[in-house]
């Protein structure tokens, strides 16, 4: 398993797309937002590409199929087939599959790329509980889902349905801002029901297990927006992992992550691919990268310098992971990370 180490994000001599054979990707806040390209998402993705780097998309959003998502990346100049989009639909169907006998009816919340994965594992989507379902299916629906498809998941699952869930996503990024993901329908369909669903997008293995067996990878980078999804199924997996920044994640949040949510690397955009990373190292007078100095004063993290911001951010991490080895970082970072203003 690889590990990261305690001082903060390593470093890599090596650009990332020449050091790795597959970017495993994130979509929503990686490569893009509200289904606009996010700055830089397209000529880096091209030029690692074309650096010999196979690319991946792999996505906990359940609405879309593979071949939507790949005319889509397509439409935005990012050439993508259906084989190479892994969803958190398709590792749910699996996960399914290996449950249920073939041919077993599965009431479906959630939109067409979860029936199409459903499909392919020779499960039969329906619609409604009186159609006797032996499971439940929730996927996000998209902004428009119907209150009574939740009613409808409740029925099911009180009747003895087994329920499953594609992700647990509490949010997810839009054009407008951070609106409600599936995680937060999952919530309503749990107070109705008191029922835990068996979940099977990131950071659980059925959804790391989906992308090995759809890609090959041997030596992946993980590449996404999100702590407790891209960052922690990277750690459950054993594999490596980038952060960017253009997503939900904050430089305050990264600085005070525990250690299942410690990216290997971080930096600003997918421009991050194309280059090495700095090392941060310990000195008598803090953890240092680049021009700057981050070291923990009483209970307080304190920065010290100029120049890059990310480098900086990338000693804050250091004095903070240190500090915490083993869980989040309860030192005071607020002045530290408003100074680099990220």
């Amino acid at each position: 398993m690889s590990q990261v180490s305690s001082n903060g994000p390593r470093g890599s001599s090596t650009a990332l797309y020449e050091a790795y054979d597959t970017a495993l990707l994130d979509l929503d806040g990686v490569v893009y937002a509200g289904g606009r390209a996010i700055v830089h998402a397209v000529d880096s993705l091209g030029t690692a590409r074309d650096g010999g780097m196979h690319l991946a998309y792999v996505t906990n959003n359940a609405l879309r199929t593979p071949a939507a998502v790949a005319e889509h990346l397509t439409e935005l100049g990012i050439p993508a087939e259906p084989t190479d989009v892994i969803t958190s639909a398709q590792a749910v169907a699996r996960l399914m599959a290996d449950q249920l006998p073939a041919g077993s009816r599965v009431l479906v919340v959630g939109g067409e790329g979860l029936r199409v994965a459903l499909r392919e594992r020779g499960l039969v989507p329906v619609e409604y509980a009186d159609d006797e379902p032996v499971a439940v299916a929730q996927g996000y629906g998209g902004p428009d889902m119907a209150w009574g498809r939740f009613a409808e998941a409740a029925y099911a699952i009180a009747r003895g349905a087994t329920w499953f869930a594609s992700n647990t996503d509490l949010t997810i990024p839009g054009a407008r801002g951070i609106a409600p993901g599936n995680g937060a329908a999952v919530e309503v369909v749990r107070i109705a029901t008191g029922a835990e669903p068996q979940v099977a997008g990131k950071p659980l293995p059925p959804m790391h297990r989906e992308t090995v067996l759809r890609t090959g990878a041997e030596r992946p980078l993980v590449v996404g927006d999100r702590l407790d999804t891209d960052i922690e199924g990277a750690f459950n997996g054993g594999v490596d992992s980038l952060l960017v920044l253009t997503g939900v994640t904050d430089a305050a949040r990264l600085v005070a992550a525990g250690p299942r949510h410690r990216p290997t690397y971080v930096d600003a955009d997918l421009r991050g691919l194309l280059t090495g990373q700095p090392e941060v190292t310990e000195t008598g007078r803090g953890f240092v990268c680049g021009d700057w100095t981050a070291s923990a004063r009483g209970d307080e993290l304190v920065l010290e310098g100029d120049g890059n911001a990310l480098d900086g951010l990338r000693a804050l991490c250091g004095a903070a992971w240190s500090h915490a080895e083993d869980g989040p970082c309860g030192l005071d970072a607020g002045k530290a990370v408003s100074r680099l203003g990220l």
